[in-house]
């Protein structure tokens, strides 16, 4: 990719003049239109997820699928591939050149598979995670099985037609849809690594936290408008543009939208409003990375966010490495007492031991953040052994309890405590998982390099104050987009590549120093 663009992301109102109206800027419209679908596609998955009547599941999976379908015709156009030929010799711009780097590696990947294969798996996902929703419940996986193995079927399909047409291993081809240039080599050892790190910390930790006071947890319940009203509060504070977004509520949070659309849902939890707020603020920090894209490249490639490891490491920055640091979490407390009520749980000291009480559990997304790598190693592993057909999917269920018991001592009592918790098997997102805990790292060396730069963070989150810290992350990360490498610009912005003795070095000092 090229050098890095100026500081504050790159500027097209100065378009090279010699490349006005040519190949690179047909190129660019196209590539516009077809971002425009996707954010219909993306407003149609908030629908289903926050509005949508379960009666309307069946017509749901019938619009996206057929959304795909447009979208990949237009992207694996013969005209594309001429037109990105044609483009290749232009005078361009540091950006204009990583747009059509971006551009090449879209066509390359769609134009891979089939659209009957895109539609298959698409529908097939859609009735998967149908099925998913109400069987989560009834801790029914025979229910989901056949469906879920469909859906690994295509996906194997899928990946074998990815990896002959980029020259990759299958798992490497899924997993690069998520992560560009990950790759399965470098994933295992630094997973692996932890695996072997995390049972001799754990047992540190939980000594130490055995030394001190149990944390008292909120007793409720307390009334869903007052959660809404305080996390509306914190929202704001942390920057969520309200005036271009809106927060709604889900069984599961997430952010989804589009420039001058921010979209985030939360989950209230009338006895635990503490994670409540946790996850609202972890979704916060995936808004703010797109609402802080730059706009001169909205509807390009080159704009986009950089992959899902920078994406996780942005809830991450905000949710792990700000919102429950001491300093923050002294700030938040008197303010969760004023919204909620006079509760011993919501005393400052009490507070930071809640948020930081490690306890090897069996959700995903309520694990502390010294636990949460093994639920992403287990996924990891799973789900290589499903693609390559080491595992059947009825065996899944056992395997599951078999590898949870390994990595953390602890066997799930419910399917829906176990292999049914979360939807992205379901749904057909496979090489998603890793993301997961490479973002945590990241975070991690982000959040060391910003207090290098500025040691005035800790004390800035002590008054409830963002905007140092996101003016570091907009000018490093934000404003980057995807004008280059996920490695370069974390190299850039810590001086360093990616290193994960940065994030044991982090739970070091939180878990067992002073941090």
């Amino acid at each position: 990719l090229p050098p890095a663009p100026e500081e504050g992301g790159g500027k097209r109102c100065g378009r090279h003049p010699v490349v006005s109206g040519n190949a690179y800027h047909v190129l660019e419209e196209r590539f516009r239109r077809m971002a425009v679908l996707g954010e219909c596609t993306a407003v149609l998955h908030w629908d289903a997820a926050v509005i949508m009547p379960a009666s309307a599941a069946g017509p749901r999976g019938d619009q996206l699928a057929e959304l795909r379908v447009v979208l990949h015709e237009l992207l694996t156009d013969p005209a594309i591939a001429d037109l990105l030929r044609a483009a290749d010799p232009l005078p361009l711009d540091p950006w204009q050149a990583a747009n059509l780097h971006e551009m090449r590696r879209q066509y390359l990947y769609a134009d891979a598979v089939p659209g009957d294969l895109v539609a298959a798996l698409s529908r097939a996902s859609s009735a998967c995670e149908a099925t998913w929703r109400e069987a989560k419940p009834r801790d029914d996986f025979v229910a989901v099985a056949p469906k879920l193995e469909e859906v690994l079927r295509l996906t194997r399909e899928v990946a074998a037609a990815k990896a002959e047409a980029l020259g990759l291993t299958p798992y490497d081809a899924l997993m690069d849809q998520f992560e560009p240039d990950a790759r399965q080599a470098a994933v295992d050892p630094i997973l692996d690594d932890y695996a072997a790190f995390l049972p001799g910390f754990l047992a540190k930790v939980l000594e130490k936290q055995a030394r001190g006071p149990e944390p008292v947890f909120p007793k409720g319940p307390f009334p869903a408008e007052a959660q809404r009203k305080l996390v509306r509060g914190l929202l704001e504070r942390v920057g969520f543009p309200f005036e271009a977004g809106r927060m709604d509520e889900s069984a599961h949070p997430f952010s989804t939208g589009y420039p001058g659309d921010n979209r985030i849902t939360i989950a209230i939890k009338e006895d635990d409003p503490a994670m409540a707020v946790m996850a609202a603020l972890h979704e916060c920090g995936h808004a703010l990375y797109e609402a802080n894209l730059p706009s001169d490249w909205a509807r390009q490639p080159v704009g986009e966010a950089r992959g899902m490891a920078l994406h996780e490491s942005q809830s991450l920055m905000v949710e792990m490495q700000a919102c429950r640091s001491p300093e923050f979490i002294g700030w938040l407390a008197p303010r969760m007492a004023d919204a909620l009520g006079d509760d011993p749980a919501f005393e400052p000291e009490n507070l930071k031991r809640l948020y930081n009480h490690v306890k090897p559990d069996f959700i995903r997304v309520e694990a502390d953040e010294v636990t949460y790598p093994a639920h992403v190693i287990l996924r990891y592993r799973l789900e290589k052994a499903l693609l390559s057909g080491d595992l059947a999917v009825a065996d899944l269920p056992g395997a599951w309890d078999d590898g949870m018991e390994g990595l953390l001592g602890i066997r799930p009592p419910r399917l829906a405590q176990g292999c049914l918790q979360d939807i992205h098997w379901f749904d057909g997102a496979f090489g998603y998982f890793p993301t997961y805990t490479l973002g945590a790292m990241t975070a991690a060396q982000l959040m060391a390099a910003a207090r290098a730069e500025r040691p005035g963070i800790p004390q800035d989150l002590a008054e409830g104050d963002f905007a140092p810290l996101l003016d570091w992350l907009r000018r490093h990360v934000h404003s980057q987009a995807s004008s280059r490498s996920t490695a370069d610009l974390v190299a850039d912005a810590t001086g360093r590549p990616l290193d994960p003795a940065a994030f044991r070095a982090h739970l070091e000092g939180r878990y067992l120093g002073n941090g």
